[in-house]
């Protein structure tokens, strides 16, 4: 089992930015120092609520404190961007982090992002595969002629091309079961989201399995998914310290719309003791192991990212709990493999 740290740098509108990213890069070198084996963030753009670094500027600076860390891109807005500008940038990335990086797209959701970069209705999927499917071509063809809705390109080669060959691994995040079995077509392997509950995501398993198999893949060889986890000495103190910064990024996400392209039933119109369940991951490091348990018996993930950071918190708590997560939680985490 492997272990990253996911940051988003997201913080009360009004924050201290300059301050905030010192605190997010304490976290990088103290996961650095610690042993994990990856750091991650995510994009938004015109984030209502909240402030938020971008996500390219931000892992390169996250780059100078990470050390053998793998930088993941988790994930790029695909379908806002230019195919030769991800292209470029991601493999400018690729470059920075020493070929230790990931490269991990989604489709988004929010009608304010796609709407800003006019990106209508009807063709945000067609977008996304045409960008992504244009990005690899850049990366792997000494010239490239596209004529399509994102971009017009005349036998042209690529400014900067990617550290790893023949390109850096292709994550693709998915809710939905339409967006599973696109990310089984497309991607390396899938991204699996932190939103929807073990129950569904382990129902999802069966459906990625089956549209691998359809398509003749073979099952991914990393299976990456993130968690919310707080970890302190009880359940009790970790609903204290983490429960508010938590409930109230949830919140964000139901003003958002996130759990409307969730599949049937899921939901974040609910209390916060409902929304735990099954869900997220609070308590111990006992406790904690128990609660991660389904994610490698059920679901066969063997790399997990853990974001135990939200808005709003401030950051020694933060750095508690990944302090008891390095000591007494990845140690037991480091014996485990994916369908034990």
């Amino acid at each position: 089992m492997k272990i990253g740290i996911f940051l988003t740098n997201q913080n009360p509108v009004g924050s201290d930015m300059v301050s905030a990213l010192e605190n997010q890069c304490l976290m990088t070198r103290l996961a650095r120092d610690r042993g994990w084996d990856a750091v991650a963030t995510g994009q938004h753009y015109l984030s209502e609520g909240m402030s938020q670094l971008q996500l390219i500027p931000y892992l390169a600076r996250l780059a100078a404190d990470a050390g053998h860390m793998t930088g993941v891109a988790g994930v790029l807005l695909i379908g806002l961007h230019n195919p030769v500008e991800v292209a470029e940038c991601m493999a400018s990335l690729d470059v920075i982090w020493q070929g230790n990086f990931v490269f991990g797209v989604g489709l988004g959701y929010r009608d304010v992002e796609f709407d800003a970069f006019k990106v209508p209705r009807g063709q945000r999927v067609r977008r996304f595969e045409q960008c992504l499917e244009v990005v690899k071509r850049l990366w792997t063809e000494d010239k490239v002629t596209v004529d399509n809705d994102v971009c017009t390109l005349s036998n042209v080669t690529l400014t900067c091309r990617p550290v790893q060959h023949p390109h850096p691994p292709i994550w693709v995040a998915a809710n939905n079961d339409n967006a599973i079995r696109r990310a089984a077509r497309i991607g390396d392997t899938w991204f699996v989201n932190p939103h929807a509950t073990m129950t569904t995501i382990t129902r999802q398993m069966e459906l990625y399995r089956a549209e691998l198999t359809r398509v003749g893949k073979p099952f991914p060889r990393v299976l990456p998914m993130i968690k919310e986890i707080f970890c302190a000495k009880d359940t009790r103190t970790a609903l204290e310290m983490a429960g508010p910064s938590l409930a109230n990024k949830y919140r964000t996400y139901a003003s958002w719309g996130q759990d409307k392209v969730m599949p049937g039933g899921e939901t974040f119109d609910q209390s916060f003791e409902a929304l735990l369940r099954d869900r997220f991951v609070l308590g111990s490091p006992e406790e904690c192991y128990e609660q991660l348990r389904p994610c490698w018996e059920q679901a066969g993930a063997n790399f997990l990212f853990f974001r135990t950071y939200w808005s709003g918190m401030p950051v020694a708590p933060a750095l508690a709990s990944m302090r008891m997560i390095s000591d007494e939680l990845l140690p037991a985490l480091r014996r485990v493999t994916a369908g034990d």
